[in-house]
């Protein structure tokens, strides 16, 4: 999965936090084989090599081993709580309440294990076992201890939407589900049109909006939590659980799927060109 990041200010330079320049990180998480794949006897070709380098083995067919370097990197036998705690997410938060725009994004295929890691088992919005618990629900619990930590005059809100075949759609409006305009404006930049957001105070109340969300969705929506601590200032914590990336033809999909499936493509190609390195 893709770690946290926090979106510059243009190309101009990085934006500056209180502890100095911001700069997007990359984090990979190895996941463990599945039992299917023991039984079948797959092999781990994935090993975390310590100090940010992942190396990939692979047969003489496919081409020469590979190392490549990340800003962290998570072997199978991680905890949650290390991803947490290695990844940068403490200074996310903390950036999100001094007023930046922060994003987590979750990148990889399908059954990588991109909503384990945001939300712990199956996507259950509060595991059988702490130790269980994702990104988002440890982001929360940080979140509003630093919330009550630096005073009462801060509000806490939330919203949950989804992104389906290009359709926009609110996850926590009341009523059958509808599509939502994306707009542009100069003091807002791009914003989801009569978008529904919820004050919260508590974990309870969050978990609650989770649950609400998951209910209604068709698809892996993203989440974005915010912080405000009066209208001049309003920082962003976002969690953005990306649809798997496949290849059309080898999963044979057709028919709805296909146009699911392309839609998908597109829309993480352009995602990833928005990553790549600024222009000279």
């Amino acid at each position: 999965g893709r770690g946290p990041s926090c979106p510059g200010h243009g190309h101009s330079g990085a934006p500056r936090g209180p502890h100095g320049p911001i700069h997007p990180t990359h984090t990979i998480r190895v996941r463990p084989l599945t039992c299917s794949e023991v039984r079948r006897g797959d092999r781990r070709v994935v090993h975390s090599l310590g100090g940010g380098t992942v190396h990939v083995s692979t047969t003489s067919v496919l081409g020469p081993d590979a190392t490549f370097g990340f800003s962290a990197v998570f072997d199978a036998g991680d905890s949650q709580e290390a991803v947490f705690e290695g990844s940068g997410m403490r200074q996310l938060v903390e950036l999100a309440m001094d007023g930046f725009s922060c994003t987590v994004f979750a990148f990889g295929q399908t059954g990588s294990g991109k909503t384990y890691t945001l939300m712990g088992p199956l996507g259950q919005v509060q595991p059988s076992s702490p130790a269980l618990l994702g990104l988002m629900q440890r982001s929360f619990a940080c979140l509003l201890e630093q919330s009550r930590s630096r005073g009462s005059d801060l509000a806490l809100s939330a919203s949950y939407l989804e992104i389906y075949n290009e359709q926009i759609r609110d996850l926590l409006s009341p009523g059958p589900p509808c599509t939502l305009p994306l707009r542009w404006s100069k003091t807002r930049g791009f914003y989801v049109e009569n978008q529904l957001s919820v004050d919260f105070e508590s974990l309870e109340a969050i978990a609650s909006l989770l649950l609400q969300g998951r209910v209604a969705k068709a698809s892996p929506p993203p989440w974005v939590c915010q912080a405000s601590a009066c209208p001049s200032r309003q920082g962003s914590l976002c969690f953005v659980d990306l649809a798997g990336s496949e290849r059309v033809k080898e999963t044979g999909s057709s028919g709805e799927l296909s146009v699911e499936a392309n839609n998908i493509n597109r829309s993480l190609l352009a995602l990833g060109k928005s990553w790549g390195p600024p222009p000279p």
